[in-house]
């Protein structure tokens, strides 16, 4: 009798956590090469989760695909350590109970990090090694983006008759990170040939079972539930669980109310955890019928943070449209800036855009300005926010709280790496690339948080993404820019240009787009300014006769300045005859530059305009 035909009349439990106790020994290498090089350690965690009750014993197999071993360079193991789990599983269990096969979900919240076709290789791989062997079912486990779980499963479905067991987890309680309701994941799960859907991982008991509460009973499936002891706390660099076997004891009737027949254990779980669920479950049966909880309405707002103007990307659509980056100071006085930014106002520019921590160098929050630039000198701000400085969680709150602000307009850019800037020794985070930061952007927009979560009211951003056409291959560039308007942006603004040759190489490359393009351009104020952004600035190439212009001047500071004006305003010339947008780059806070380059800009603007009426 294989263990689906036992759930129809009994509550299984399943085992806990193998990399938990194998970090307690020490462990801190490729958990899965033990069942080469450490066997009898393998072979006694089995055995300790056999004795403590479980029924179901998965073999040490999580992290045993080719992506992952490849960390270690063990990428050419994989049927060695597959094959050598299953057996060691098997002999321990024997006739006492089932061996489930355990592959793990490889996608975290950035879902895109990892591409699917790589993803089915090595899942392939993986499956057919420990189909070789012969297990009593497959545990697709920790799967987070469910499209790489539906992915699998239809793969392993269509290789074997063999129970599968397909558990995904979440970030938040009822919700997967794509905003899937969880009730509505099992369902597609159910319907993809899953003989179990469930739960494992990320959430302990009491959040585990609050999910479940809004789940039916599947028509078909079983359900299942592996839960964390509870939440991880961090001690001298070592991440530890600390629930209690007894607190599993007391939950263990609440998971058997919500419809569960398969009940394990994941993160910090031992075999005491387990044994606690054997002692509350054995011999009850399993119920045939829930009644679900009546789920909380969550009100979204309908109405929208109202806007003074319309978005960017619609105004350089209809006119053209100028904008200035003026950038926020490295020190306390913002005398200067505040100035600059009036006179830009008064010049009638379209937007101030203010970077964060341009070069990785810190300067006063580009959102505590930009809130007192709309406030108090009725300019609208257009925020850089990078990937370099925050993770996951400081990336949301951060747009929260642009959101309250009312700081509406976005610009989503990678961000020069820390070793460039100030402090070479701090951290670049780079949970996300530009491209995922855009999408979870674009989620906001959509009132769900980047876990999935239901904020109660969408965000009303209009994001803008960096294009870089100062490249060997400018195809190529247009092909990552028309993956970010696959990713959601609106419109583009681009690094600064220093020929006439390539406003008009970007205008050919670009022309069959609808999403606008602001041209960046950036005036020089001296040969050494122009050096060094040529040599040394990521992004940023000025062509030899600029940069000889500039040296015939010897750094003289006025020609020098006024050169940069001149070449400038020559740029303007073409980009105003080709594109609606100009983003003038104001250098060294010397606002004086912009001031008089946005007047131009517009004088050149309003006489195509003309012209054209003719």
């Amino acid at each position: 009798m294989n263990f689906l035909q036992r759930m129809k009349n009994e509550i299984l439990i399943a085992d806990g956590a193998m990399g938990t106790l194998l970090f307690s020994y020490g462990k801190d290498t490729c958990l899965e090469e033990l069942n080469l090089s450490h066997p009898e350690q393998i072979m006694s965690i089995h055995q300790a989760y056999l004795e403590a009750g479980a029924d179901v014993i998965q073999t040490n197999t999580y992290a045993a695909n080719s992506l992952k071993l490849t960390r270690y360079g063990l990428e050419d193991s994989v049927k060695s350590i597959n094959t050598a789990a299953v057996k060691l599983a098997k002999q321990v269990v024997g006739s006492k109970g089932y061996v489930i096969a355990s592959i793990g979900g490889n996608r975290g919240i950035n879902p895109q990090s990892i591409d699917l076709e790589d993803i089915k290789q090595s899942f392939r791989e993986q499956l057919h090694a420990i189909l070789s062997e012969g297990v009593d079912g497959i545990l697709l486990e920790t799967f987070y983006d469910l499209e790489e779980l539906e992915t699998v499963l239809k793969i392993a479905r269509n290789s074997t008759n063999l129970p599968i067991i397909a558990q995904v987890s979440m970030q938040e309680v009822g919700v997967l990170q794509n905003g899937t309701p969880l009730d509505e994941a099992f369902s597609r799960l159910e319907t993809l040939g899953a003989d179990v859907v469930g739960l494992n991982c990320r959430l302990g008991p009491h959040h585990m079972i609050k999910a479940l509460e809004q789940v039916p009973i599947p028509k078909k499936a079983f359900l299942s539930a592996y839960p964390n002891s509870g939440l991880p706390s961090y001690n001298d660099g070592v991440i530890q669980y600390d629930g209690d076997a007894d607190y599993f004891r007391k939950s263990a009737q609440s998971f058997r109310e919500q419809g569960v027949r398969l009940l394990g254990g994941c993160c910090g779980t031992t075999p005491d955890h387990i044994r606690a669920f054997a002692e509350a479950l054995k011999g009850t049966l399993p119920i045939q019928e829930k009644v679900l909880s009546v789920k909380e309405k969550v009100v979204i707002a309908t109405k929208e943070t109202e806007r003074d103007l319309p978005p960017l990307q619609e105004i350089v659509k209809q006119r053209p449209s100028v904008i200035v980056e003026l950038d926020p100071p490295k020190k306390l006085d913002t005398t200067k800036f505040f100035e600059g930014a009036k006179a830009l106002k008064d010049q009638g520019i379209d937007a101030i855009t203010l970077a964060d921590n341009s070069l990785a160098s810190p300067r006063i929050s580009n959102s505590a300005l930009g809130y007192l630039v709309k406030n108090k000198i009725d300019l609208r701000p257009l925020i850089h926010l990078t990937c370099r400085d925050r993770n996951l969680i400081g990336l949301q709150s951060h747009l929260m709280g642009l959101h309250t602000l009312g700081l509406n307009d976005l610009l989503a850019i990678t961000g020069d790496p820390a070793k460039v800037g100030d402090f070479p020794g701090a951290s670049s985070v780079y949970d996300v690339s530009s491209f995922e930061l855009i999408r979870m952007i674009k989620q906001l927009n959509e009132g769900l948080s980047l876990s999935g979560k239901d904020l109660g009211q969408k965000t009303n951003f209009s994001v803008a993404a960096a294009f870089n056409p100062n490249v060997r291959q400018i195809d190529k560039a247009v092909k990552r820019l028309e993956k970010k308007i696959e990713y959601g942006a609106d419109y583009f603004i681009t690094q600064p240009v220093y020929s006439e040759e390539k406003i008009i190489s970007v205008y050919e490359e670009t022309k069959h787009l609808d999403t606008p393009i602001y041209i960046g351009l950036m005036p020089l104020t001296s040969s050494r300014n122009a050096e060094f952004l040529h040599h040394e600035v990521p992004g940023i190439k000025i062509d030899d006769s600029i940069r000889n212009s500039l040296a015939a001047l010897n750094n003289d500071p006025i020609k020098s300045a006024q050169e940069g004006i001149n070449i400038t305003k020559s740029l303007i010339d073409t980009a105003a005859e080709l594109f609606n947008g100009i983003y003038l780059i104001t250098p060294f806070l010397r606002y004086e530059m912009s001031v008089e380059l946005s007047e131009y800009a517009h004088s050149k603007t309003e006489k195509l305009r003309r012209n054209h009426l003719v």
